[in-house]
């Protein structure tokens, strides 16, 4: 039987090639990535050893026009493009239009577009945050949101398709809601993914044993971050599912007056065991951010065990990475959390990726 000839691809803002690990079962290779920050850039290397890569600023012509030759010259046909999205998407913060538009990381997508002008790839998937789609860009003093801007430059072009996507709703034990454009050009097809039913935290990481505040198991990549006394006194008297400032006792407090912290009811908030995870977000390595903190287990004295957030086995499980993934020993736990945190999960995208038929691409 004939092989099916592999498509070369692209993949831009690359970071640490977390999203990259849901192109392994297709028929997609990418090739050549492009990130701007060298820590990323180095992991990305230690888990894609065979990608080049070049890292740097993607608004400085001298590295877009690096990035344009290189996948000339590699016959990139996919282009993968993930700009960041934390212009858009700061947790607790309401951001009007205004403010969103005066933050240049949001305009990225537009260094993409000049990308995709050049190489004239016949498949493009581009992935941000659900809010991406509500911004209005200014564009010759009218306002356009990002669906009528692709709509209007590659329409004639390209069929497209601009949907948001629940992970949890394809096989990823959280809930991560993410903006997704494909593009593909006339001729070929993008049929879209099947829904799956969904997974419980249970499901995903309840065989794993309970861990407290710096303890280690002998299980590779399941060990505790190190809490605060106070954080963990809260914690252990929080059930499964809420919050600590639900408490009347035992809730957050300032550690010298000892009066009530204020906060936000997704806060010092535990995980409930039979949802999909919410949202994991870069500072999964704190308890007192948004709905860190591990379910767990109600113990013989009324306390609950696991008063910490989640080990890096057991955020890989809900990022549908393999827990196995070796880490790489220069990077700190913190920024291997930060790269979880950003991530579009690989499983997410493998799903997406099967409607491309492999047939049709030869």
């Amino acid at each position: 039987m004939k092989e099916t000839k592999k498509i070369k691809a692209l993949s831009l803002f690359a970071s640490a090639g977390i999203a990259e690990f849901g192109f392994e079962n297709s028929n997609i290779d990418i090739v050549l990535a492009s990130e701007l920050l060298p820590i990323r850039m180095e992991v990305h290397k230690y888990w894609h050893p065979q990608t080049k890569t070049i890292c740097g600023d993607i608004t400085c012509d001298e590295i877009k026009s690096e990035i344009i030759k290189k996948a000339k010259k590699e016959k990139i046909d996919f282009i993968f493009a993930t700009p960041p999205c934390q212009g858009i998407s700061l947790i607790g913060k309401n951001k009007s239009n205004d403010q969103m538009l005066a933050d240049k990381r949001n305009y990225l997508i537009f260094h993409s577009f000049d990308i995709i002008d050049e190489v004239d790839p016949s498949f493009v998937l581009i992935e941000n945050v659900s809010r991406f789609f509500k911004i209005k860009f200014k564009i010759n003093d009218k306002f356009y949101s990002i669906e009528e801007i692709v709509r209007n430059k590659y329409g004639e072009k390209y069929n497209i398709d601009c949907s948001v996507f629940d992970a949890s709703d394809y096989g990823v034990p959280q809930h991560r809601e993410r903006a997704i454009i494909r593009m593909w050009k006339k001729g070929y097809s993008w049929d879209n993914p099947e829904k799956q039913r969904k997974i419980t935290l249970r499901e995903a990481i309840g065989d794993l044993p309970s861990l407290e505040s710096g303890e280690k198991s002998n299980i590779k990549n399941h060990y505790a971050r190190v809490h605060t006394a106070q954080h963990i006194l809260v914690m252990k008297h929080t059930p499964t599912g809420h919050s600590a400032f639900e408490n009347p006792v035992f809730y957050p407090k300032n550690e010298i007056t000892g009066e009530r912290l204020k906060g936000y009811a997704a806060t010092y908030k535990r995980m409930d065991w039979d949802k999909p995870a919410p949202t994991i977000t870069m500072r999964n390595d704190c308890i007192s951010s948004q709905s860190n903190v591990h379910p767990g287990r109600l113990l013989e004295d009324g306390t609950y065990s696991d008063a910490r957030v989640l080990s890096i086995r057991e955020l890989f499980i809900l990022s549908s990475l393999n827990p196995d993934l070796n880490l790489p020993p220069f990077a700190s736990d913190i920024q291997i959390r930060h790269m979880i945190g950003e991530a579009v999960p690989p499983k997410l995208i493998s799903e997406i990726l099967k409607g491309l038929k492999a047939n049709e691409i030869n």
